[in-house]
């Protein structure tokens, strides 16, 4: 079992940053599959991006200019680095997990298997 806890949320002003964490624990952190996701009220969760095994990482098109996902292993944590925050960026961003062998199509929520709890970012 892997557990995730995403810290690092807050509300910021538009045009900011925020970095957001991942701290996991319950496995090998290595050979983890690692996807942020986000959902604000009212709308379906929608996929930000994944970082795999051996750091390889991908993003959602229209945020590529904006985020980057990474992780730092040895800390057994993921990141994801969100700048030139937006008002659309406000939503409850989660971290979730899978075993790298089952990590496709990572855009899937239900490719994932662990889930966090989530840290809510707000951008006025």
């Amino acid at each position: 079992h892997v557990q995730l806890v995403e810290s690092g949320g807050g509300s910021v002003q538009a045009g900011g940053s925020l970095r957001l964490s991942c701290a996991a624990s319950g496995s090998a952190f290595s050979g983890l599959c690692l996807g942020w996701w986000r959902q604000a009220p009212g709308s379906e969760r929608e996929w930000v991006g994944t970082v795999f095994m051996n750091g390889p990482s991908i993003r959602a098109k229209n945020l590529k200019g904006r985020f980057t996902i990474s992780r730092d292993d040895a800390q057994n944590t993921a990141y994801l680095q969100m700048d030139a925050l937006e008002p659309g960026d406000t939503a409850m961003y989660y971290c979730a997990a899978v075993r790298q062998r089952g990590c496709s199509p990572p855009e899937l929520w239900s490719t994932y298997r662990y889930w966090g709890q989530g840290t809510q970012v707000t951008v006025s």
